[in-house]
């Protein structure tokens, strides 16, 4: 009977977590209301004068198993100055993971930056879909 209370007290303890989670979903979240690119795409940024190098490219869109992912790359002439993602996952880690990518990848100036742990899918995807913008920027 001693061991009882505890067995019953860890049995429920354990079973909390099953009971609270929640799989991912195959929405997305989009952050800009244009239709996603098919394949990479290059423009001058809106707000750029004509004399000025800001440059706004869009990766392509990569399908990953957690959904789309796609991100926009700004140019101050060959240095990444800004990356903005337009589709990602509509997941807890891919959120938090999407600030640590976007600082790796504006201190490494390239898509050589680590995989986000707990986010790998959405990381490669990143990684995948900034190596496009790089790609056609230098187009």
């Amino acid at each position: 009977m001693k061991r009882a209370l505890p067995v019953l007290v860890l049995s429920v303890a354990g079973l909390v977590p099953l009971w609270r989670y929640e799989p991912s979903a195959d929405t997305t979240s989009t952050t800009q209301t244009a239709p996603p690119a098919a394949s990479p795409s290059a423009s001058s940024s809106p707000g750029s004068s004509p004399g000025s190098s800001a440059r706004v490219v869009t990766g392509s869109t990569v399908k990953t198993e957690k959904g789309p992912v796609q991100v926009e790359v700004t140019f101050e002439g060959d240095k990444i100055s800004a990356v903005r993602m337009l589709q990602q996952p509509n997941h807890p880690q891919t959120t938090a993971a999407v600030p640590k990518l976007v600082a790796e990848t504006l201190q490494a100036q390239s898509a050589d930056i680590d995989t986000v742990s707990g986010a790998t899918v959405t990381s490669d995807g990143y990684k995948e879909s900034l190596q496009a913008a790089l790609d056609a920027k230098g187009a």
